[in-house]
């Protein structure tokens, strides 16, 4: 008997092989979906072509091996896992840029200027709470800015409330930090 055909191989090396396959599948599918959201139109479909390769090839083992339980764990198993894995991939890449909004009923002035100094760009605005006045402060960063900026706001205002929001696609180019407006003026 060659090794393709004995139980090593059936029970072992083959679930392994679609366990790993169904990994890579689904990890670059998450991935990919994360371009197709973030207007990818280049990356995604080359993305799209290697994830139903995989597929195709990880299924079509599924279907020769139909009485194989073990490869249907495995294909489970292999999903969940791309899932997990797609997702921190997702997170470490921290691609794009989003529209984060503070709202705090404290006041915010020691909040807006250290935003200021550090270089990002904000929009301030006095607004009329449920019970009381807040402060709303906008901004449009960069994805990989946001652990600064809400370290900035933790120690600044601790109890403000903050949301964030992918934004697809802005007019102007989005800088992780602005630069002083004399510079500007300089044509720099």
């Amino acid at each position: 008997m060659d090794f393709y055909h004995s139980d090593l191989f059936t029970y072992g090396v083959l679930p392994l092989l679609i366990f790993l396959a169904r990994i890579s599948d689904v990890t670059i599918g998450t991935i990919r979906i994360v371009m197709v959201a973030k207007g990818q139109k280049m990356i995604a479909p080359i993305l799209g072509f290697f994830e139903v390769l995989i597929w195709l090839l990880a299924i079509s083992k599924i279907i020769q091996n139909l009485d194989n339980w073990v490869c249907y764990v495995a294909y489970g198993a292999g999903f969940a896992t791309g899932n997990y894995i797609g997702m921190i991939i997702e997170e470490k890449l921290a691609m794009g840029i989003v529209q984060l909004q503070i709202i705090t009923r404290a006041d915010a002035h020691q909040l807006i200027e250290k935003l200021k100094a550090d270089g990002y760009g904000i929009t301030h605005q006095e607004a009329h709470g449920a019970v009381e006045e807040v402060s709303i402060i906008y901004s449009i960063v960069q994805r990989t800015d946001l652990p600064h900026i809400i370290e900035i706001i933790r120690t600044y205002n601790p109890n403000a409330f903050y949301s964030i929001a992918d934004v697809k696609f802005v007019n102007k180019d989005i800088y992780s930090k602005i630069e002083p407006m004399h510079r500007w003026r300089k044509g720099k």
